[in-house]
């Protein structure tokens, strides 16, 4: 069987060592009435580099763990809503049967990436009013 690749979104994430969990949807119409009807199947990823964030758990879950694990920073891992490529590979576990194979599009990222351009921005023109200020005094 050839690989078959998929494109998801990443519904859960940090609960299950180097696992995630994909939400593939697809549209079907109706055979009598035409609609458009969405369908949906969720997907036991494999994350070889357990890039998923430990951030996403809940802090009392986190706590027993602190010292065994060390958390990425703000801008790596795999986070919630992350659009994902996903390809299937011979079993790994008994619901495993996808690997991740790369993020495609990650909106937490993007809005980081974003707040911080904005709050460097600021800084700038922060610095240009008071050079400006400090050469009309």
């Amino acid at each position: 069987m050839p690989p078959m690749s998929l494109v998801g979104q990443v519904t859960k994430v940090g609960f299950m060592h180097k696992t995630a969990t994909v939400t593939v949807s697809r549209f079907i119409f109706h055979p009598k009435t035409g609609k458009r009807l969405e369908r949906s199947r969720k997907y036991l990823t494999h994350d070889e580099e357990n890039s998923a964030s430990f951030l996403s758990a809940s802090p009392s879950r986190l706590l027993p763990r602190l010292s065994l694990i060390t958390l990425p920073g703000p801008s790596t891992g795999l986070r919630m809503r992350d659009t994902v490529l996903i390809r299937n590979c011979p079993p790994i576990s008994a619901r495993k049967r996808f690997t991740l194979e790369k993020v495609i599009k990650s909106p937490e990222r993007e809005r980081e990436a974003l707040h911080e351009r904005q709050h460097l921005e600021a800084q700038q023109q922060q610095q240009q009013q008071q050079q400006q200020a400090a050469e009309a005094a």
